[in-house]
């Protein structure tokens, strides 16, 4: 292993424990791309970390009973976006997932990003990243932004009371507060689920 680059780049793997999702960009203040990249093979070959796709990696996490676990498509998102010092937000069927909205796990992940367009498989889920308009990604991060992606995807012939009922027990108080803030940036019929979710104090 290269040296002092390889103990470096270890020293950081095992600083940010398992489970942690990472790019040579992570590393480049330590070295040279080269370096690095070799480091990263070399730590591969050895099966302290593991290789997810091209240009990404792990250091896995491992259960009792699961055996090496699959991180998640936002963790692999986090990742990638690292990359491009990007911000993300998930979109469609995934974004309904994470609401509760769907109980169905999409095999594809779709994150919204104001970087470039990029596609990535590990192992059988796809994670896709689309770049997008400023004011989609004006609420990026926030929940607001999650709530107007799921129902979008919904779509508004398909959001009936079990869908705001769902929203009300999964948003806090603090939730619907920030969708009020936000309201600007929906569309006039999500506007009008926020107000229905978070009624302004008379």
């Amino acid at each position: 292993m290269p040296q002092p680059v390889g103990k470096a780049i270890l020293s950081r793997i095992y600083g940010h424990k398992r489970g942690w999702i990472f790019t040579p960009d992570h590393f480049l203040d330590l070295g040279s791309y080269q370096a690095v990249a070799l480091s990263l093979k070399e730590l591969c070959d050895s099966g302290r970390i593991r290789r997810l796709a091209r240009g990404l990696y792990d250091y896995p996490r491992h259960h009792p009973k699961l055996g090496t676990l699959t991180p998640t498509p936002d963790q692999i998102a986090q990742a990638l976006a690292y990359k491009d010092s990007s911000r993300l937000q998930p979109s469609g069927a995934y974004a309904a997932n994470l609401l509760g909205l769907s109980e169905q796990v999409p095999a594809r992940a779709v994150f919204l990003t104001d970087a470039t367009d990029r596609r990535i498989t590990v192992g059988r889920q796809d994670i896709i990243l689309k770049r997008t308009t400023p004011k989609n990604m004006a609420t990026a991060g926030r929940v607001s932004g999650l709530v107007i992606q799921a129902l979008r995807y919904l779509g508004k012939d398909h959001v009936d009371q079990a869908v705001i009922d769902q929203l009300a027990r999964r948003l806090s108080a603090d939730d619907r507060r920030q969708l009020l803030r936000d309201i600007r940036y929906a569309p006039a019929w999500i506007g009008a689920i926020f107000r229905r979710l978070a009624p302004e104090d008379k």
